[in-house]
């Protein structure tokens, strides 16, 4: 396994070859340097052709990432959080990690269905028409 590769779990890893990182300018914070140098990463991960990403991780990771998925599959993260090119590589690479991760977990147990009991259904019956005579009482009075 080559130095670059996330490990996202046991059995899960995107192999270093799986990313493309471009470095771009960012805006921001940096003075006069932000103008000169492309600290900003934009780092795209195609999904759709992971060799090492179970189906199911592979569907959930393309939902999550939402509006940073393309059409093609790939995901699309930008980091331009910090001023220089090595921690937002890390926290592009970081990002991508947790979003892999998020997807990775299994997913939640099918609700049961319940029922109220037969005690509960007869008190709600109750207080409705307790509400029903109250609301009756404030009609007008007949006069007899």
């Amino acid at each position: 396994m080559a130095d670059g590769d996330l490990h996202i779990q046991p059995g899960i890893l995107v192999a270093a070859d799986e990313l493309e990182e471009q470095f771009i300018r960012a805006s921001g914070p940096g003075g006069q340097n932000v103008n000169k140098v492309a600290t900003a990463v934009q780092l795209r991960f195609d999904a759709a052709n992971a060799r090492h990403l179970p189906e199911r991780v592979r569907a959930r990771a393309l939902k999550l990432a939402g509006s940073r998925a393309t059409k093609d599959g790939q995901i699309v993260i930008e980091a331009a959080r910090f001023r220089t090119q090595e921690q937002n590589r890390a926290d592009a690479r970081a990002r991508l990690a947790e979003l892999l991760r998020r997807a990775a977990e299994p997913p939640p147990k099918p609700r049961k269905k319940t029922k109220p009991s037969k005690g509960a259904v007869e008190r709600r019956l109750k207080a409705k028409s307790g509400r029903g005579q109250i609301k009756k009482l404030r009609g007008k009075v007949s006069p007899e």
